[in-house]
């Protein structure tokens, strides 16, 4: 799969006994799970920190998977990471899961997440500094 992007992040996945189905590879379901938790470690280590998720947090608000390859029992496998847009109150990101080899793509994610404010109630703006953060991070795309 070819992408445009230069991913910066990459979060080793284990896969676990549970996560194979009776056909000997990971069930569809569980991707997301290694999407998510991919997202949780992109957002730490960019941030520096673990998001509060009871002040501001952000909430996925859409999401496109394609499979590509199944993934087995014993294969070695990562999720890369990258931040492609900053909106006022969103941002997109591209994730790929993906083999030893960066272009063995197994599985690809779309996803938009909002921020947004649980004392609130409602969506707001990507506070400042995590746009600084990302944009930092992210310093091969102009935002």
């Amino acid at each position: 799969m070819d992408t445009p992007y230069h991913f910066f992040h990459r979060t080793p996945i284990q896969i676990r006994f549970n996560d194979v189905d009776i056909m000997g590879h990971v069930n569809n379901s569980v991707y997301q799970n290694y999407f998510d938790y991919a997202r949780l470690r992109y957002f730490e280590e960019v941030f520096g920190y673990r998001i509060d998720w009871f002040d501001k947090a952000l909430v996925l608000v859409k999401i496109e998977i394609e499979y590509q390859q199944p993934v087995r029992m014993f294969d070695e496998i990562g999720v890369l990471t990258k931040v492609f847009h900053l909106g006022n109150k969103s941002l997109q990101m591209e994730q790929l899961l993906v083999g030893t080899d960066q272009q063995d793509v197994r599985c690809s994610n779309r996803a938009v997440l909002s921020a947004f404010s649980y004392q609130e109630g409602k969506a707001v703006e990507l506070p400042e500094r995590w746009r600084k953060a990302v944009a930092q991070y992210e310093h091969d795309l102009s935002f």
